[in-house]
């Protein structure tokens, strides 16, 4: 009888973990939503508003659509694999393929890609584009409330790839989730059952139902996890022929997310930059004042055009001269940030020189942000 056993990533499990999950817990998968558009309407959805029903594609938090700038964030990122979500990338079939071979061309097979889906679009013509483009592993939402296209797995098993099912674990669904766990016995690899999680996207109307989180800390809603238990001592005692894991809300911030972090990291840290343990960076930041940070600062820099950009960064230019002329800073502690258009440096020169800088009209600042494209503020100093 296969035990179940606690992981060292704050989850549980029966046998192995998927392929895809061994790299995701290492931080190794890029994660590439590929659409925001689905066929299904789940009220557990966590899609955040700008990506729920959008047509939009982004690697990691990167919003792009390019082939080479999903390339560089999965080199950034030293991934190892990537897993292509959504929406329903079979929304966007083409795309979903071309996506796939070009990372498999980039990368070599051995880059390990694996795919969220529905049966909703799960026919023999589409998986059959998605095997021979090289996706290794593809995993199914059931809807668990109705089985009607459940019979669809059938078609999935005549491809040669790792399948499995991904349910979240939803209070006030035993039945129904036991139902479902019986009826895929033999006809998987695996299972995840993931701990339902409350979010503030409009899709998630979880709260509207009466669920509540199981604490402050946590997005996890109460209950799942009790139940998520319960579903691995049946599945131990019913023998199940698939593996099963049980992902928590905290493996997914504390492991998943913040270890993908620390890897690009260790990638983007400029010679100046002060690494914290947690991959965020701390650094000196020198801004114009019209272009400082304040609650409108994404929209100032989408509005610049190309002549306000162009004389902004010969602003900065000059700046970083005076800085080395008069004040002998050298060149490899100053850099231009083209994309959030300010000088970046270490955080002692900033503290070193605050008079200074205030003097030539700049603001300097130290500031803690992620790594991350978006670069996410955890705090700000002015100085």
């Amino acid at each position: 009888m296969k035990k179940i056993a606690k992981t060292p990533f704050y989850s549980w499990k029966i046998g192995n973990l998927p392929k895809g999950c061994q790299h995701c817990v290492k931080g190794e998968k890029l994660v590439l939503f590929v659409t925001g558009i689905c066929p299904r309407n789940c009220s557990y959805c966590p899609i955040s508003d700008k990506k729920h029903q959008h047509d939009v594609t982004y690697a990691n938090e990167w919003p792009t659509a390019k082939i080479s700038e999903i390339i560089e964030e999965a080199q950034l990122c030293k991934s190892k694999g990537a897993g292509f979500t959504g929406g329903d990338p079979l929304v966007k079939l083409e795309r979903t393929v071309k996506y796939i071979k070009a990372l498999k061309k980039a990368f070599g097979k051995g880059f390990h890609i694996h795919l969220y889906t529905s049966f909703d679009l799960a026919d023999e013509k589409r998986l059959k584009k998605l095997r021979d483009a090289g996706l290794d592993e593809i995993r199914f939402h059931p809807n668990i409330d109705d089985d009607t296209l459940w019979h669809r797995i059938d078609i999935v098993r005549k491809f040669k790839w790792d399948i499995g099912v991904e349910i979240p674990c939803i209070p006030g669904k035993k039945v129904k989730t036991m139902k479902l766990m019986d009826f895929f016995n033999k006809k998987i690899k695996f299972l995840n059952i993931n701990e339902l999680e409350v979010s503030d996207a409009k899709a998630n109307k979880l709260s509207e139902q009466g669920m509540r989180t199981k604490d402050r800390l946590s997005y996890g809603v109460k209950g799942s996890e009790s139940l998520a238990k319960y579903f691995l001592r049946e599945a131990q005692k019913k023998k199940f022929s698939y593996n099963i894991h049980y992902c928590t809300a905290k493996l997914k911030d504390k492991i998943q997310l913040a270890r993908r972090i620390q890897r690009r990291a260790k990638s983007v840290k400029q010679y100046f930059d002060i690494l914290n343990n947690d991959g965020t960076l701390t650094r000196g930041v020198i801004y114009l004042p019209y272009l400082a940070p304040s609650f409108d600062y994404a929209k100032k820099l989408e509005k610049l055009t190309i002549k306000q950009k162009q004389f902004t960064l010969n602003k900065l230019n000059t700046a970083i001269k005076h800085l080395m002329r008069e004040f002998e800073v050298p060149q490899k502690l100053l850099m231009i940030d083209k994309r959030r258009m300010r000088i970046l440096t270490n955080p002692g020169v900033v503290q070193h020189l605050e008079k200074q800088i205030k003097t030539m009209h700049l603001k300097p600042a130290i500031i803690t942000e992620y790594p991350t494209w978006d670069a996410m503020t955890v705090e700000l100093d002015w100085l």
